[in-house]
């Protein structure tokens, strides 16, 4: 049983109350937010028993107002990047706002991180919804969106739908950064990972997929067998892992299968993600730098957690070989993205 409880935890200047939701089971508690469909906390029992918070956050909801991390949002319209911020659809050309070098970055200057969704009770959970206006960051059509997070024993269920008005790019994920011996702890080098990817996207010095899918075989980015984060860091070109692990062919059905399992020996937790995206994101953290003040005082440093932004492959809309990203009138979007904490 899920036991599934909410209360206000603040107010937006403008925008109006944020309520925190609770979900709880017998192995879990997640807390979610209404601003951004936050994650704010998950609490997983390690091989000692004790629960601890394994996601980074902030205390309270000023945190959340300022930050530009994405720290457990949901981002969107179009989660990660968009070449240059442009793209062609049904022969219009759109143009968004560029807030990441060059390019657009998870839907904007204000995406959907920073909107305040409205929420309801499910079964073992919430479901959380937004109407996202024609023209919203440059985008075209009115989208009505939903993520849905329900707990199930150790599983969280996060299931993203949507429908637009009119022909539209959508790309959904979940921007929770985690640290499985507890957020606030310094670094991520002694978890251990392992991704369901026979083939990764390469990427040009603006993060833009170069348009080559690079099987990993023979470069660091073969992480089909567990290694250990801390020395694969140091083989990998740049300041670490932030690329697209590709979980299927471009033209594959969109059906759920195995992406990533981290591994913390020390306290024994395990995460383990299956989802029905193509791709995932994995993001070490690269760009914390210690200027933020997390909760309970910690400072989030450079490599500090990580990141499995389940996701169509970045840069979809303007490269043809890639898994299609586009919502058309009359059409469903639909995508499920299960996070199973256990321990060894």
């Amino acid at each position: 049983m899920t036991e599934v409880s909410h209360q206000q935890w603040g107010e937006v200047s403008g925008l109006g109350s944020v309520d925190l939701w609770v979900l709880q089971s017998s192995q879990v508690r997640v807390e979610v937010l209404t601003l951004g469909a936050i994650i704010r906390s998950v609490y997983s029992r390690g091989k000692d028993g004790q629960m601890e918070d394994i996601v980074l956050g902030y205390d309270d909801l000023e945190g959340y107002v300022s930050d530009k991390r994405y720290l457990g949002a949901v981002v969107g319209r179009v989660a990660n990047r968009i070449a240059r911020g442009r793209f062609l659809v049904e022969g219009k050309e759109y143009q968004l706002d560029i807030n990441n070098g060059p390019n657009a970055l998870h839907g904007g200057l204000r995406g959907f991180n920073k909107a305040i969704w409205h929420a309801s009770a499910v079964e073992g959970g919430v479901q959380l919804s937004l109407t996202s206006p024609d023209g919203d960051q440059g985008y075209p059509g009115k989208v009505q969106v939903s993520v849905s997070y329900t707990l199930q024993g150790e599983t969280l269920t996060a299931d993203y739908q949507a429908v637009s008005t009119k022909t539209t790019p959508i790309n959904l994920t979940n921007h929770s950064y985690f640290n499985l011996a507890g957020q606030g702890a310094a670094d991520i080098y002694n978890h251990q990972v392992s991704i369901s990817a026979q083939s990764y996207l390469p990427v040009d010095d603006t993060s833009i997929p170069t348009g080559e899918i690079r099987a990993v075989e023979g470069t660091p980015f073969d992480l089909r067998k567990p290694v250990l984060i801390g020395p694969r860091l140091k083989e990998v070109p740049g300041p670490g892992f932030d690329h697209n692990f590709c979980l299927s062919s471009p033209r594959d059905a969109c059906t759920e299968r195995h992406a990533a399992r981290v591994c913390h020996p020390a306290s024994g937790r395990v995460l383990e993600v299956f989802t029905s995206q193509p791709g995932v994101q994995f993001y070490t953290a690269n760009f914390l730098d210690g200027s933020m003040t997390g909760k309970g005082g910690a400072r989030y440093g450079k490599h500090s957690s990580f990141c499995l932004e389940t996701q169509n492959w970045p840069d979809a809309v303007n490269q043809a070989s890639f898994p299609d990203c586009l919502l058309h009138p009359g059409e469903d979007y639909r995508r499920v993205t299960h996070f199973t904490f256990t321990t060894v």
